[in-house]
């Protein structure tokens, strides 16, 4: 059988892509943790995370075009990623970082508002669409 499979329904794709974001920055706080992979405990939750998180994005990407899904994974991952480090007291906060972190914020909503205007990508070339 031809054809693009969607192991995901396009209704998913941003939940999904929004729970691998989550895990980005799971992931990357984890690695922080890990101190050069020398704990193993935060060591084995960066690299069950990463998986997790790259799987996730994967899986979007079959209905969210690769820049909007990549845009909004590592926006959202790292504002999350920041907001940890300043909620356990590694980083500070000052009323730049939140603004510059709120335009994030509204960098993603604007993409995903854009998204949900378009049709899912394309299959590439010699591929039928899936229907």
């Amino acid at each position: 059988m031809s054809g693009t499979k969607h192991v995901i329904p396009r209704s998913l794709a941003w939940p999904v892509l929004l729970i691998s974001a989550v895990l980005e920055a799971v992931w990357a706080n984890a690695l922080s943790a890990s101190k050069s992979f020398s704990e193993p405990v935060p060591t084995v939750i960066f690299l069950v995370a990463t998986i997790a998180s790259l799987v996730g994005l994967s899986l979007a990407m079959a209905h969210i075009p690769t820049g909007t899904a990549y845009a909004v994974w590592t926006s959202v991952g790292t504002v999350l990623t920041v907001g940890y480090s300043v909620a356990i007291g590694a980083e500070g906060m000052s009323w730049l970082k939140a603004l510059f972190l709120a335009g994030i914020v509204g960098c993603v909503i604007g993409l995903k508002q854009l998204d949900s205007k378009q049709p899912d990508p394309e299959p590439p070339a010699g591929e039928e669409p899936s229907g």
